[in-house]
């Protein structure tokens, strides 16, 4: 992936090809904590968005002043310095749904895929180039989660972003609530996308 410069190919392979969530499988402990709820998973992804892109931009920046020895020490806590600053808008601005991500906010800095596009991407990369990268890649993991909870919260409450959309008579379904659903509807998706895949004629 980091041969790959433009910003086309990028956007492609970080959306669809290369997805990091149902091509490569990361991330997925928040796809099971916050995507029963739209509204969460919204305010949590937009926080991945914009932690990833800054990261990758900083590292990109400052990868030349960075010891080979202490490489991954420096990138962690770039991230967490973005996390933190994230968490203090996020309580600042919407302090219920920060109340309500709890300690998942903080767990960002544990996010697989923010440290995988650095250290893949960003440390050997131009800065614009590399912030690029950064946010689609986060893009295509919002674009998972954020399907993952549009199904859970429809069927296990019968609304979107808070609004009941489905009829009274709708019957909500519990296990939608419940952790594992994200596990099945997770599985949907990276099983529908591959099957996609192979008809297009894609690796997958």
């Amino acid at each position: 992936m980091s041969s790959v410069a433009a910003p086309g190919p990028i956007l492609k392979e970080n959306l669809w090809t290369n997805n990091p969530i149902f091509m490569q499988v990361l991330g997925i402990c928040s796809a099971l904590a916050v995507t029963n709820l739209l509204a969460n998973t919204m305010i949590m992804t937009l926080a991945v968005v914009g932690v990833m892109g800054m990261t990758n931009l900083t590292v990109a920046l400052i990868k030349s002043l960075i010891p080979r020895k202490v490489r991954m020490m420096v990138q962690t806590l770039i991230i967490a310095s973005y996390v933190i600053v994230v968490d203090i808008i996020l309580r600042a601005y919407v302090p219920d749904i920060s109340r309500e991500l709890g300690p998942y906010v903080g767990l960002i800095i544990t996010n697989c895929i923010i440290m995988g596009r650095a250290e893949a991407f960003a440390q050997s990369n131009p800065p614009l180039i590399s912030m690029w990268d950064g946010v689609t890649s986060a893009f295509g993991y919002m674009g998972v989660l954020l399907s993952i909870a549009l199904i859970r919260e429809l069927l296990g409450f019968g609304s979107l972003f808070g609004y009941q959309v489905m009829p009274e008579a709708f019957e909500p379904w519990i296990i939608m609530v419940m952790p594992p659903s994200a596990f099945f509807v997770l599985g949907i998706i990276i099983w529908v996308g591959k099957a996609i895949m192979e008809r297009e004629g894609a690796p997958a």
